[in-house]
């Protein structure tokens, strides 16, 4: 199934359930003055990130009925090469960023995780790790430079839905940002799990011990659901 590419003049695919519980959010009014932002991006020859194909990748890795957990990031990585539209996820090849470095660090005391070569997320989304960034586009070398422009209200809606349609989620709020978008959880239907951001500036405070891994993997089995492997492949 193919809508208008947000940023672009062609279609980009879109996986099917998702596209169906977001066909009106595509067809809002919002939603076209985005899009008239992006154009107005690239013809003043900003580059955005990241490229239009893999601006939905979170949504074509992890379909809408296989979601298990939800990862909240805040907007992609500014720099070249870095972001592919999983959030805290860089392509191979790419470095591994300073708050994925932490993820990983409290991964290893949580889990025995062994940290690989690389920052390739895809694994985790291919088993039901939704990696949602808030803000889908960034312009390059400028962070933050596309909230406010509508991202947030079309991920709202995600978030919303996943709360409302499914049943016994782990959703893991990483930092004040993240704690406030996830407030449209149902609690009582989900299990959500909160502490600082990974990042440097605030990893010491809190994310360092969370055990967010463990306590998300006892969730899913007590409501019999698959667990999460969450130890990468060393090579991809």
């Amino acid at each position: 199934m193919k809508i208008e590419a947000i940023g672009q003049r062609r279609s980009v695919e879109l996986e099917a359930s998702w596209r169906s519980l977001l066909l009106d959010e595509f067809e809002s009014d919002y939603m076209h003055q985005l899009r008239t932002f992006l154009l107005a991006e690239k013809r003043r020859g900003k580059q955005v990130f990241p490229p239009g194909d893999e601006i939905f990748n979170a949504l074509n890795c992890t379909a809408f009925g296989d979601v298990k957990v939800v990862i909240l990031g805040q907007d992609p990585y500014h720099g070249f090469g870095q972001a592919h539209g999983l959030c805290f996820s860089v392509r191979p090849g790419v470095r591994i960023p300073p708050s994925l470095r932490n993820i990983y660090r409290e991964l290893e005391a949580d889990v025995g995780f062994v940290a690989p070569g690389h920052g390739f997320l895809q694994e985790w989304a291919q088993q039901g790790v939704l990696l949602l960034n808030s803000v889908l586009t960034v312009r390059e070398n400028h962070p933050s430079s596309h909230q406010g422009k509508g991202w947030e209200r079309f991920t709202d809606r995600i978030i919303e839905l996943l709360s409302e349609k499914r049943e016994a989620l782990a959703f893991l709020l990483w930092g004040s940002y993240a704690q406030r978008k996830g407030e449209v959880v149902d609690r009582n239907r989900h299990l959500v799990l909160q502490s600082v951001h990974p990042s440097p500036l605030s990893a010491r405070r809190g994310f360092f011990g969370n055990n967010h891994f463990t306590k998300t993997n006892a969730y899913l089995k007590s409501h019999g659901k698959p667990t999460i492997n969450w130890q990468l492949s060393p090579v991809v």
